[in-house]
């Protein structure tokens, strides 16, 4: 991608300095192509590449004292979920979480591509066989929240749910406490 936008750039660059070459015939031109020409649509990649990057940095998985990992295995038409803080604790179909905490969730398939995606705690990310994805969730609230996979997978795709359950931090200590074999 780096490539193609840089050529991409050199090639506009190279058209504009041939339009620069020639003198506009009236000053209502001039205002046309630098300021809804070149101005308007530099502000406006500008802004967006502004957005991109701040709305990035915030999503980015970074090291945190009180983060929780959970492995994820997508499979048709389930999820299996194995928790680092507890060995040997897993669920199907349900997420457990703390509240107030940041997870991340760790995203792998075993036949083919499918999608993590809960609307309310975080953007989708694809669970790709033999390649692990890591997506970063936070619940502020303790509840529910609906899950499922937006990806076309085969027949049989829009039953593949499942939910994610945000545990109060007491409750989440007694989850873990309670599970583990």
């Amino acid at each position: 991608m780096l490539w193609s936008s840089g050529t991409i750039f050199v090639f506009v660059m190279v058209l504009l300095a041939v339009a620069l070459r020639r003198v506009p015939r009236i000053a209502t031109e001039r205002f046309w192509f630098w300021g809804l020409g070149v101005v308007f649509p530099l502000a406006i990649l500008a802004s967006l590449t502004l957005y991109g990057l701040i709305l990035g940095q915030r999503l980015a998985p970074v090291p945190a004292p009180d983060l929780v990992r959970v492995e994820a295995e997508a499979r048709q038409w389930a999820w299996t979920f194995r928790y680092a803080d507890a060995p040997g604790l897993v669920t199907h179909g349900l997420l457990h979480i703390p509240a107030g905490r940041p997870v991340d969730v760790d995203l792998t398939s075993v036949d083919v591509i499918h999608s993590f995606w809960v609307p309310r705690l975080a953007g989708k990310l694809d669970a790709i066989p033999g390649h692990v994805n890591r997506l970063r969730l936070s619940a502020d609230q303790p509840g529910d929240y609906a899950g499922a996979s937006a990806e076309f997978s085969g027949r049989g795709y829009t039953g593949h749910v499942f939910s994610v359950r945000a545990h109060a931090p007491a409750d989440w200590q007694t989850f873990l406490q309670g599970m583990n074999p």
